[in-house]
C-alpha cells in the first residue's frame, strides 16, 4: 500500500491550475514506460513528454472497469515488461507480461499478484519472481519464465498466518530479497541474482521484536534494523557471505525521536530519508570515507515521494504537504549540493503558514502537531478547524497533497495534523507507546492536541471538526464517546469502529496479522478488558454526540461493512434516546452513513466522496460553501 501511495500521489500542476494524478512510470535503458490513456506505452527517454510513443498493450483487453497501472517492472534486457493493473473499486490486481518485439504481445497474465521483480539467470533467461495474494494475505512466492522455455513454480510458502511476504530487488540488482514480516518482526531470505534457481539463503532467522531490511553494495549487506539498544532503527553492515546477526557491525545510528522514512543505496553513497522532531531531513553518507552530510529540508515539507532512479550520480525525490503539490529536488553527489526544481513558486507559500506545535498529554508526553492556515487570517478563534489523526501500526499520518485540503485553507479553514502515539512519526518507540494495552495513550494525546489548539486561539468547539481514515476511526470514535463537547462534526472514511468483535473473529482476513497491534481478546482476558475500555462500538451511550458522516465501501475486505453498519445503528439509537429527554429546542446531531460501491479500502480522489464530505462539514458548522466549491473547480476536474 505504501508503494501504491507513492505513485498515486505523484501529481503535477497543469496550466489551468488543475492537478492530475500520474500513474506508475519507470525508466529503463533508453526508454520510459508509463500509462497513456488506456494503454501501456513506452517512448524514448528524451521524448517522454511528447506524443511520440509505442503502444505495448491496450488495457481494455482485460475487460476491467477503468483500469490503471500502479507498478511496472522491465526485464534486464528489455525482452519483457511486467505491469500490475488494478481498478479503483477493488484491491485485486492482475499482472500482465508483455513480450517486447516488433509486434508487442501479451505473453501471460497472473491474477492476485502483490509484488514482483525480474532477475536474469545464468543462461540469460529472464525470470519473474512474484507473490500471490489471497484474502489480503500474501504467503506464496513463485518464479516463472516465458517464451520457448515456460516454467511457473511455487518455491516458498510462509506457514505462519500472522506474517506476509513481499519482494524487493536490491538497488544494484545483485540480490532479490524475500521479506517475511508482521507488525513487529521480520525475516529476510536472499536469492542470488547470478543464480536465481538456487535455494534462497536465510540472513537471520526471525527474532520476536526484531525488524530488519537489507540493501547490498560491493559484496556487503547494509542492514536497517532495530536490534540492540535503543530499540530504534540503526544502520549496520556485514559481508554478504556471512549475513547472520552475530556478524552485523554498527555503521550509523539515528538521533532520538527520529523516523526512518526510506533508504536509498548508490555506488559510493547511502542516502537516508528521515523525519526528526516532525521536520524532514536527508542524510548523505559517503561510503568511501564514512562522511555524513545532514540536510534540513524546507519547513513547509511534510512528506517524501521517492522516485525510481538508476542514475548513480544523482538522488532525486519529491517533497509535498497536504496543501502544496510535490516539488522535485535532486541531490548531486559530485557537487555535494541539493538542487530544487526551477520554475514559478507556488503562491500557497506566501498566502499560508505552517506551524509546528506541541501539546502536553496527561502523562507529560509532548505530542507534535502540524498546523496550516492563511497568512492574513484574523481572529483565528472564529475560524473553522479540521483536525486529522491516525495513530496506529507505526504509520505516519498521511501528509500527501490533497487539493480539497488546499481549497479549505484558501477558504479560511485551519488544518491541524495530530501526530499521536501509536503512529510512527517519532520512531519505533512512539508506535510501541500507543499499541496493545497502551492504546489509550493515543486517545489522551488527541484530546490534549484539540484542547491545546483551542487554548492557543485556534478555533473553538462549535467550529471544530475531526476527520480520520481506517484505524484512525478508533481514536475518533473513542473521543466522541468520552469527550464529545470538544467537537461539532466528524467525518470518517472506511473507519475501524468495532475493535472487540473484529479481533475475536479469526475468520476475517487481517485478524491474525493484527494481533500485535490490538491484542488477542479471544485468549487474553487482559487484552479483552482493555479493548472494551476504548472500543467505539462498545462505549456508545445516550448522550449528545457531534454530527458524524461515515463513508464506507460495500465490499471492503479490510474493514467489514457489517461492523460499520452495526456501529451506525447503535449510535442512532443512543442519539434518539438522548433526544427524548433533552427538552424542547434540542437539535439532534446528524448521523449519516454513505455506502459506496466497490471493494477498495479507500478511493481518495473520488469527487463524489470529496463533495459529500465538504458539503456535510459546511452545513454542520453553518458556513457558506459557495466559495470553496468555486476554488475546488480550479484544482479538480469536476
Amino acid at each position: 500500500m505504501d508503494a501504491f501511495e507513492k505513485v498515486r500521489t505523484k501529481l503535477e500542476t497543469q496550466p489551468q491550475e488543475e492537478y492530475e494524478i500520474i500513474n506508475a512510470e519507470v525508466k529503463h535503458g533508453g526508454f520510459v514506460y508509463y500509462q497513456e490513456g488506456c494503454c501501456l506505452v513506452r517512448s524514448k527517454d528524451e521524448e517522454a513528454d511528447n506524443d511520440n510513443y509505442e503502444v505495448l498493450f491496450n488495457l481494455e483487453e482485460l475487460k476491467l472497469d477503468q483500469p490503471f497501472i500502479d507498478c511496472i517492472r522491465v526485464a534486464p534486457d528489455e525482452k519483457y515488461v511486467a505491469a500490475k493493473i488494478r481498478t479503483e473499486d477493488s484491491e485485486a490486481s492482475t499482472c500482465i507480461i508483455v513480450k517486447l518485439s516488433d509486434q508487442p504481445v501479451m505473453e501471460a497474465s497472473f491474477p492476485n499478484v502483490s509484488s514482483f521483480e525480474w532477475v536474469k539467470d545464468e543462461e540469460d533467461e529472464d525470470v519473474l519472481f512474484y507473490t500471490f495474494q489471497r484474502n489480503l494475505r500474501c504467503h506464496d512466492v513463485y518464479r516463472a519464465t516465458f517464451g520457448d522455455n515456460k516454467r511457473n513454480e511455487r518455491f516458498y510458502t510462509e506457514k505462519d498466518p500472522s506474517y506476509f511476504v513481499f519482494l524487493y530487488l536490491t538497488k544494484d540488482s545483485r540480490f532479490l530479497t524475500i521479506n517475511i514480516m508482521n507488525k513487529t518482526t521480520s525475516e529476510v531470505w536472499l536469492i542470488d541474482g547470478l543464480s536465481p534457481w538456487d535455494p534462497p539463503v536465510l540472513i537471520q532467522k526471525r527474532i520476536h521484536g526484531v525488524l530488519y531490511y537489507v540493501e547490498h553494495r560491493d559484496d556487503e549487506l547494509y542492514i536497517l534494523t532495530n536490534v540492540g539498544e535503543p530499540t530504534e532503527f540503526k544502520l549496520m553492515r556485514t559481508a554478504a557471505d556471512t549475513p547472520a546477526i552475530m556478524n552485523w557491525d554498527l555503521f550509523f545510528t539515528m538521533k532520538r525521536n527520529t523516523k526512518v522514512v526510506d533508504l536509498d543505496m548508490f555506488k559510493d553513497h547511502c542516502v537516508l530519508f528521515l523525519k526528526h522532531s516532525n521536520l524532514l531531513y536527508v542524510n548523505v553518507i559517503g561510503l568511501a570515507d564514512d562522511s555524513v552530510r545532514s540536510l534540513k529540508l524546507p519547513p513547509w515539507a511534510c512528506g517524501f515521494i521517492m522516485d525510481t532512479n538508476s542514475d548513480p550520480k544523482n538522488c532525486p525525490f519529491q517533497l509535498c504537504s497536504p496543501i502544496r503539490p510535490p516539488k522535485y529536488y535532486t541531490y548531486k553527489f559530485a557537487e555535494g549540493k541539493l538542487f530544487e526544481e526551477t520554475g514559478h513558486e507556488d503562491p500557497i507559500t506566501k498566502t499560508s503558514r505552517v506551524l509546528r506545535l506541541e501539546a502536553k498529554s496527561k502523562d507529560g508526553k509532548l505530542v507534535p502537531m502540524t498546523v496550516f492556515h492563511k497568512t492574513d487570517s484574523e481572529d483565528l478563534q472564529k475560524k473553522p478547524l479540521l483536525v486529522h489523526v491516525y495513530g496506529a501500526y507505526g504509520m505516519d499520518l498521511k501528509m500527501n497533497f490533497r487539493p480539497e485540503r488546499r481549497a479549505l485553507v484558501d477558504d479560511g479553514w485551519i488544518l491541524a495534523y495530530c501526530h499521536v502515539r501509536g503512529g510512527g512519526e517519532l520512531g519505533l518507540q512512539w508506535h510501541a507507546d500507543g499499541r496493545l494495552t497502551k492504546k489509550l495513550h493515543g486517545l489522551a494525546d488527541l484530546e490534549a492536541c484539540i484542547k491545546t489548539l483551542h487554548g492557543q486561539g485556534f478555533s473553538q468547539p462549535s467550529l471544530t471538526a475531526l476527520t480520520a481514515f481506517s484505524a484512525g476511526g478508533v481514536l475518533v470514535g473513542a473521543l466522541c464517546n468520552f469527550n464529545p463537547d470538544l467537537l461539532r462534526a466528524v467525518t470518517l472514511e472506511a473507519p475501524f469502529l468495532d475493535v472487540l468483535n473484529t479481533m475475536m473473529d479469526t475468520t476475517l482476513p487481517l485478524t491474525l496479522e493484527e494481533l500485535e497491534e490490538w491484542g488477542n481478546p479471544s485468549s487474553d482476558e487482559k487484552h479483552k478488558n482493555y479493548i472494551k475500555r476504548y472500543c467505539p462500538y462498545q462505549n456508545i451511550k445516550p448522550q449528545h454526540y457531534p454530527s458524524i458522516h461515515i463513508t464506507a465501501y460495500e465490499n471492503d475486505e479490510r474493514v467489514p461493512l457489517k461492523g460499520i453498519v452495526n456501529y451506525t445503528e447503535k449510535l442512532k439509537e443512543a442519539v434518539t434516546e438522548h433526544a427524548k429527554g433533552a427538552g424542547e429546542g434540542y437539535q439532534a446531531p446528524s448521523i449519516i452513513l454513505d455506502i459506496q460501491p466497490g471493494g477498495n479500502h479507500v478511493i481518495e480522489d473520488s469527487h463524489k466522496k470529496i463533495t459529500a464530505q465538504i458539503k456535510f462539514l459546511y452545513e454542520e458548522l453553518g458556513l457558506d460553501s459557495t466559495s470553496v466549491f468555486e476554488t475546488l473547480k480550479k484544482y479538480l476536474k469536476f
